[in-house]
């Protein structure tokens, strides 16, 4: 039996590129944290979120949580889904920890297939986590739950425009 030793070659237009070894010049979301979200501030974006579910017809759960990730302040609207309000915590938790929305990793898993991202604790790849950032320092996230991802996501943002970036 002999064995033939072969080598392939492949052009530079064959070669694919792995976006995952792309070096950024700056950590992504650098955004250090601040001190804790106050309760008075918590229910001010809780009203919000509210107010623009209402508007809405929508029934949602949201949750506010502090620089740290600890729940400060809840609300389950009526007849909101029961499930959603550890989903709206878990949002909220994931959005303050990660520095990020989100959304951020619904879009990695969903479009980029960055599934490696499902490894991670406490991650959540469902939109509707949103840092609340102040003079430049996250003090928190606000988590909703209980429509559609677009829909949580829509009631975050107006609970999120409360606090002034």
């Amino acid at each position: 039996m002999s064995t033939k030793n072969t080598s392939i070659t492949a052009s530079s237009e064959d070669q694919v590129v792995n976006p995952l070894d792309a070096v950024p010049a700056e950590i992504p979301f650098d955004v250090p944290y601040g001190p804790p979200i106050s309760l008075d501030q918590a229910q001010a974006v809780i009203r919000a979120g509210v107010a623009e579910a209402t508007k809405r017809n929508w029934k949602m759960n949201l949750a506010v949580v502090d620089s740290g990730g600890n729940l400060v302040a809840f609300q389950r609207m009526d007849g909101a889904m029961l499930a959603a309000a550890q989903i709206a915590q878990h949002k909220a938790r994931a959005g303050a920890t990660f520095r990020r929305p989100t959304k951020v990793f619904e879009d990695g898993i969903q479009l980029m297939h960055l599934n490696y991202l499902l490894a991670f604790d406490g991650v959540i790849a469902s939109r509707g986590g949103i840092p609340l950032i102040t003079e430049g320092k996250i003090i928190g996230a606000i988590g909703c739950s209980g429509g559609t991802d677009s829909q949580d996501e829509i009631v975050s943002e107006a609970g999120a425009a409360v606090i002034k970036g």
